[in-house]
């Protein structure tokens, strides 16, 4: 079992920037891989970002250049630096673990989520 708790939502004006945070228990950090996915009002959850159990980033077209997703394995966090946020950006963000090499292939843990709200 893995546990994970977001952190560092908030209010910011657009052009602002934010730090999300996933802090995970239980299993060793390395065993999966990790994701950010978010879901606004109205739509379907999608993924934001995620990276590999070897590491690898891979980002959404909508947030390239602007998201960064990493992760520290010591403190068992993944994270997800914001930048040039946009009010497209508005969403409960929630962080996702898998077993498989990829959240691609299925999520099989969710964090609660953490509401990110960008005002124009």
């Amino acid at each position: 079992q893995v546990q994970l708790v977001e952190s560092g939502g908030g209010l910011v004006q657009a052009g602002g920037s934010l730090r999300l945070s996933c802090a995970a228990s239980g299993r060793t950090f390395s065993s999966y891989a990790m994701g950010w996915y978010r879901q606004a009002p109205g739509t379907q959850r999608e993924l934001v970002a995620h990276i590999s159990r070897t590491g690898t980033p891979n980002y959404a077209d909508s947030v390239k250049g602007r998201f960064a997703i990493s992760s520290d394995i010591v403190k068992n966090t993944v994270y997800l630096q914001m930048a040039s946020l946009k009010p497209e950006d508005t969403a409960v963000y929630y962080c996702a673990a898998s077993r498989q090499p990829l959240v691609t292939l299925g999520v099989d843990f969710w964090g609660q989520g953490t509401q990110v709200t960008v005002s124009s």
